[in-house]
């Protein structure tokens, strides 16, 4: 009897928050179940009553009555080296968190690299153990989204996949809880060698990212698109691969520099292979931007602690974070989604490496 005082006087009920409010105990249970069949006065008694007695809610029980875990998973096919290591994926979950934030959805983030890693995350990702799933730097034709839709979970990718096409058109991604939010990789990467272009460079060699990614592809098709718009012809030994990296991007540069001592400019696919391209071209003895300029893209905070300070084109990182995020709240939640395809804009910065 004492015991069950004590516990009661520790851990605030559900009735003494109702109480406290002046509301009635299913009015609290829609505050904290996050519907939206309250009355802002209410909503706002019942978050005071809440703050006031220290409330917490029981999760195993309100699972039971909303059929939901209030957690979402980030999955990212990257190593954690590079998912710790790289700006991009900071600000991707900076943008992610402060959308979460205004709702009671928690966030767990987990790297699936390796086969083992993939299994392991595969198993976990059920509605029982999670309400939607955001999936980044997808590579190849990665069955995991058409998996998840099949199971009924919401999902939103970061980046188009190589494979999108493979797993349905608009009109069939608007049946299941599937979208997606991209930047415009291919416009940007134009803007890119526009801009070398007008500089007077007409030796302009590109580092691109890996084929295998839709953003790799993007920003290697819209380079070339660049050129073929000036009336260049576009020599594939002028293109070097990396995978993001400062270091693949240095060793692109030196083996396009193997190839083709007269480069004049460099457009590279990300900041970090950009900034590997500026020191091997500093190694060679050559000027940047005087022999070689060089364009990279993101706009990473890199970007403006090289020296020269580096142009690139600005990737709206955190936003397509809070885009994710918004979207797969609104799928949870059951809202209309207008369109699965969500491509953000980009615009060139120009500094000093140009």
């Amino acid at each position: 009897m004492s015991q069950q005082r004590t516990r009661s006087a520790g851990r605030p009920t559900l009735d003494q928050v109702a109480a406290r409010a002046g509301v009635g105990r299913g009015t609290v249970s829609r505050v904290v179940n996050g519907s939206p069949q309250v009355s802002a006065s209410a909503r706002a008694a019942v978050e005071q009553a809440i703050d006031e007695l220290g409330y917490v809610p029981n999760r195993a029980a309100r699972a039971l009555v909303t059929q939901r875990t209030d957690s979402v998973a980030l999955v990212v096919s990257e190593s954690e080296e590079r998912v710790f290591g790289e700006p991009f994926f900071a600000g991707i979950i900076r943008g992610i968190s402060s959308v979460l934030f205004e709702t009671p959805l928690q966030l767990w983030l987990a790297m699936a690299q390796s086969k083992a890693e993939q299994d392991r995350v595969e198993h976990h990702l059920t509605p029982q153990h999670v309400d939607g799933v955001l999936l980044l730097s997808l590579h190849g034709d990665d069955p995991l989204p058409a998996l998840l839709a099949r199971r009924g979970l919401p999902v939103v990718l970061g980046g188009q996949p190589s494979g999108l096409a493979a797993l349905a058109g608009e009109a069939e991604l608007r049946d299941t809880h599937l979208s997606c939010v991209d930047a415009d990789n291919e416009g940007g990467a134009q803007l890119a060698v526009e801009h070398l272009l007008s500089r007077g460079r007409r030796r302009i060699a590109a580092i691109a990212g890996p084929q295998d990614m839709g953003v790799g592809v993007a920003r290697l098709a819209g380079f070339r698109r660049g050129l073929r718009m000036s009336g260049l012809p576009v020599e594939e030994s002028m293109v070097g691969y990396g995978d993001f990296s400062e270091a693949s991007g240095a060793a692109a540069m030196r083996a396009l520099f193997a190839r083709h001592p007269d480069i004049d400019a460099v457009y590279a696919a990300s900041d970090l292979m950009a900034v590997g391209a500026m020191r091997v071209i500093k190694e060679r003895g050559l000027r940047v931007p005087h022999d070689v300029a060089v364009v990279g893209f993101e706009d990473s905070l890199v970007a403006r602690q090289t020296e020269p300070a580096l142009s690139t084109v600005h990737q709206p990182v955190e936003a397509m974070g809070r885009e994710m995020a918004r979207l797969l709240v609104a799928h949870i939640r059951g809202d209309d989604v207008p369109s699965p395809l969500v491509v953000l804009d980009t615009h060139l910065v120009v500094r000093e490496s140009s």
